[in-house]
């Protein structure tokens, strides 16, 4: 077997013709490890090892999903980057953060996810601030996640339909989370302090639940 590898950046490879089972290998040799991040799609695999910008944004990102389930008294589980597969469509991969809502009860105390009898995240988290990076929508709509949130430069809400994504102005899972009000709450983190920031967005959320 010949393997192609093709450099994309300095913080991911992408490496085509890779087996399903040269994939599970891997994720069974990395399964303690944080990184690097993999994600498969029929034959071709990504090797991510993240940056400190790209951690950034997928924690503050987390951080205003967690304090808006938190306000509105929500249950959720956040599985942070677990591998999520199915062998029938020789697809899987590990999200920068993802969150089980709707169907939390499901997976509640659960060690393993298996996507042939669970379901697949509520919402996920995609960080992707480089242009040559595996484009991971196909993998998430085949497995069936229904809410993405896609940082490239900007933020995009992407919501799953019968022909694909499309992009929608608010979160469906939390409808007071327009993208705008998103997009604020990032860039006010930029001249703040953590904790004063936290403090900051969760008033917000705060009064938004309650107005």
């Amino acid at each position: 077997m010949s393997l192609t590898i093709e450099q994309s950046s300095a913080d991911r490879v992408v490496i085509h013709d890779v087996s399903w089972e040269t994939y599970e290998h891997l994720l069974h040799d990395l399964e303690n490890s944080s990184a690097p991040r993999l994600a498969y799609d029929q034959g071709t695999l990504e090797i991510m090892s993240p940056h400190a910008k790209h951690e950034r944004f997928n924690d503050l990102l987390a951080s205003i999903v967690k304090i808006a389930l938190e306000e509105s008294d929500t249950d959720f589980d956040s599985l942070g980057s677990t591998t999520f597969k199915r062998e029938i469509f020789k697809r899987g991969f590990e999200p920068d953060s993802c969150f089980y809502i709707r169907n939390v009860n499901r997976i509640k105390n659960r060690d393993k996810i298996d996507l042939e009898v669970d379901p697949p995240p509520d919402l996920v988290i995609e960080i992707d601030l480089t242009n040559d990076s595996l484009n991971k929508l196909p993998l998430f709509a085949t497995l069936g996640v229904p809410e993405v949130w896609r940082y490239k430069g900007a933020l995009e809400i992407k919501i799953l339909g019968p022909t694909g994504y499309t992009n929608c102005d608010a979160s469906p899972a939390l409808p007071i989370l327009t993208i705008e009000r998103i997009s604020d709450m990032l860039a006010a983190s930029f001249s703040m302090t953590r904790p004063a920031w936290l403090r900051q967005t969760r008033q917000q959320i705060h009064e938004l639940l309650n107005a």
